[in-house]
């Protein structure tokens, strides 16, 4: 085929770079919000935050929000709101240049290739600058706790090499994964360690904390911690004594075979049940590895006069303005490199605040419509939740379910029952024989509360719940109660067993 140039029109959807700025801005919670606020206010002079009582050495009056030329002038100062801002910015440049700055990109050109954004700023290499630790640092792991406690106990060079063996074996729930056997096998022969001396070590690491650590089943994960209690302990031999020889009958929880071969009766059977539930059967979850997460509320909702009203939180993400003497040194007419690059700053802070302000509009948006949509919940709780998907905020808004996606995704709602994910007010339905339907975040409030209420020796199994929702108008399958069951993490009926 002979190649040859052919011109075709045609028409096609493209971001500009704006828009993409302001998608990115909108998907991101609060607290990278903050982060990605701080970066901008780094790189970009331009930019500056609002804060209360400011008081800056320049008499000018654009510092505190009102309108001004290029002259100085002394005016009553007032808090500045970012339509003042950006307003003020375009009266100057009126003012101080003729050719306006466009107010859009190419479609074809990225935000990067045009503007230094703080998205695309690299960490110096500087050590003074860039902290390694600080990005990395993560909370205490359980293997580095033992070996904390290792290094306090007296033994000699070969034991501690067999313990820091069996220390690298034992998993985050706290158990030795290994066989003695195998942690002997993997140990340098020329030691001529015996499998009774990696047992010894083995019982000074279960002396440890926390209490249970290193135990090779439940079993003597449990006696390692009755071992650790009192000898004053109300029913602690029992105890021992039921974990040592009963455990399988009691994980049956046939209570009536425990009673007859412990010789015990319910009262006291029940008093020992207590005590070993008392304890923890996977010791190493009480060491945290992980770093906490923060949850920062976007959306504040409280209740005033009957009226529920929804407010931003103003003090989760800072307000930020236009530096009024930075932009006043922008020249008109000036193409040189440093008036180019002032003025370039100046309209990314222009389209950064803008975004911000779009963020914000949006998101109020949204979650006034969840409010007015979901007042029943905020009433009466978990059980008044109404069925609610996107499409229906997105159709009440005027905007596509992907941006609602975005907007309620890692943002969050404090509400005087709680604080809540958005998305948390999003559930599916199911029908009801009135012809209606409830959602199933109502399902699983009855549900929860049905399983509160029942009788401990005769839990309700998922069949019978089905029909007491059934009873209530609600058709449910039992495979459905059993999926909504394990959401809540609710055990089967068999393990809720219990004595009175």
């Amino acid at each position: 085929m002979k190649p040859s140039l052919v011109l075709k029109m045609g028409q096609q959807l493209t971001m500009t770079p704006q828009l993409q700025q302001a998608i990115r801005l909108l998907q991101l919670s609060t607290l990278d919000l903050q982060q990605e606020i701080q970066e901008a206010l780094e790189s970009n002079p331009m930019l500056e935050r609002q804060e209360e009582g400011d008081d800056f050495d320049s008499p000018d009056p654009m510092a505190d929000g009102a309108e001004k030329t290029t002259e100085n002038t002394t005016e009553t100062r007032q808090e500045t709101t970012y339509e003042e801002t950006i307003n003020t910015v375009e009266n100057l440049e009126e003012g101080e240049w003729s050719e306006r700055i466009p107010n859009e990109l190419p479609v074809d050109t990225a935000w990067e290739d045009v503007y230094q954004t703080s998205a695309s700023s690299l960490p110096s290499n500087d050590d003074d600058e860039w902290d390694f630790t600080a990005r990395t640092s993560a909370g205490e792991s359980l293997q580095t706790h033992l070996l904390w406690q290792l290094n306090l106990a007296p033994m000699s060079d070969t034991d501690r090499l067999i313990a820091v063996t069996l220390i690298d074996c034992i998993n985050n729930q706290g158990y030795l994964e290994e066989s003695l056997q195998e942690v002997l096998d993997s140990l340098d022969p020329e030691l001529e360690v015996e499998l009774d001396e990696v047992e010894v070590v083995l019982r000074r690491i279960q002396q440890f904390e926390p209490a249970g650590v290193g135990a090779r089943d439940l079993r003597e994960c449990l006696l390692l911690q009755l071992r650790q209690l009192s000898a004053k302990t109300p029913w602690l031999s029992e105890a021992q004594r039921l974990v040592s020889d009963h455990l399988d009958v009691l994980g049956s929880r046939d209570y009536s075979l425990l009673m007859r071969k412990m010789k015990l009766k319910e009262d006291e059977l029940r008093q020992i049940i207590e005590l070993i539930q008392s304890l923890n059967p996977r010791p190493g979850s009480q060491i945290e590895a992980s770093e906490p997460e923060y949850v920062v509320p976007d959306v504040i909702v409280r209740k005033h006069n009957d009226r529920w009203i929804v407010e931003l939180n103003q003090e989760a993400v800072p307000r930020l303005r236009v530096n009024a003497q930075y932009a006043g040194f922008v020249k008109r007419a000036d193409s040189s490199a440093d008036n180019t690059f002032m003025r370039n700053q100046l309209q990314e802070a222009r389209w950064f605040i803008k975004s911000l302000q779009s963020r914000n509009e949006t998101l109020m948006k949204v979650a006034t419509q969840i409010v007015e949509h979901q007042r029943g919940f905020l009433d009466y709780g978990d059980e008044a939740m109404k069925p609610l998907v996107l499409h229906d905020i997105a159709e009440a808004v005027g905007m596509h379910e992907s941006t609602i996606s975005r907007v309620t995704t890692q943002k969050y709602m404090h509400t005087p029952r709680g604080i809540y994910e958005l998305k948390y007010f999003f559930s599916s339905h199911v029908s009801t024989s009135e012809g209606g339907e409830c959602s199933s975040t109502a399902i699983r409030a009855i549900i929860k509360k049905l399983v509160a209420a029942e009788n401990q020796k005769k839990p309700l199994s998922d069949s019978k719940i089905a029909g007491l929702l059934e009873a209530q108008g609600i058709q449910v399958a039992r495979r459905t109660v059993a999926k909504y069951r394990e959401s809540l993490g609710i055990a089967p009926s068999s393990e809720r067993k219990r004595l009175m």
